[in-house]
């Protein structure tokens, strides 16, 4: 997993110093400061699911899994509610303000970044409800906290991206 994370920030790194650089640079509108809308809220659920999948984690080792279970699919839900945010602001995006990934280079970046994102997000909640078919079947106890925990590490990474896209492209880019 370490390796996985090591790689994928780098990739992360590419798309992040790509909207840096082309940023400002599109001879057409729109631009980030008229179309982006700060998501907060969505912010909020997808930081709060690093909290719910390492208590989760925890609970799993001190052998609760019931209340791992009931943090794991909380963090479905957190991440799940990130996921439908982003398709929201899209969705304005595209047919309120007619920012495409062809529009210009921000929409062009905007969307490969944050859409990077969006599909690293995506990925991990498949490999969470994988987990949680698993859990409610009973078929998962203590002796796979290890394998939870390398998963978790994988959604905390997710999580500290977002941080970065965030900052990059609501904070920074507007």
């Amino acid at each position: 997993m370490a390796g996985l994370i090591i790689a994928e920030s780098a990739i992360f790194t590419i798309f992040v110093v790509a909207y840096l650089f082309y940023l400002g640079k599109s001879l057409t509108g729109p631009t980030p400061r008229e179309v982006l809308e700060t998501p907060i809220f969505y912010t909020i659920c997808l930081l709060s699911s690093s909290l719910t999948i390492h208590f989760a984690a925890k609970s799993l080792e001190g052998k609760n899994t019931r209340l791992f279970l009931g943090l794991w699919l909380l963090t479905i839900a957190l991440g799940s509610l990130f996921l439908y945010g982003t398709a929201q602001e899209w969705h304005r995006l595209i047919y309120e303000h007619g920012l495409t990934i062809s529009t210009n280079l921000f929409g062009t970046t905007y969307y490969s970044l944050v859409g990077l994102h969006a599909f690293h997000v995506t990925v991990g909640l498949i490999m969470l409800l994988a987990v949680a078919v698993f859990g409610l079947a009973g078929r998962v106890g203590k002796n796979q906290s290890g394998r939870i925990e390398v998963l978790s590490m994988y959604w905390h990474f997710v999580d500290a991206v977002w941080v970065v896209v965030f900052t990059v492209v609501y904070v920074l880019g507007r």
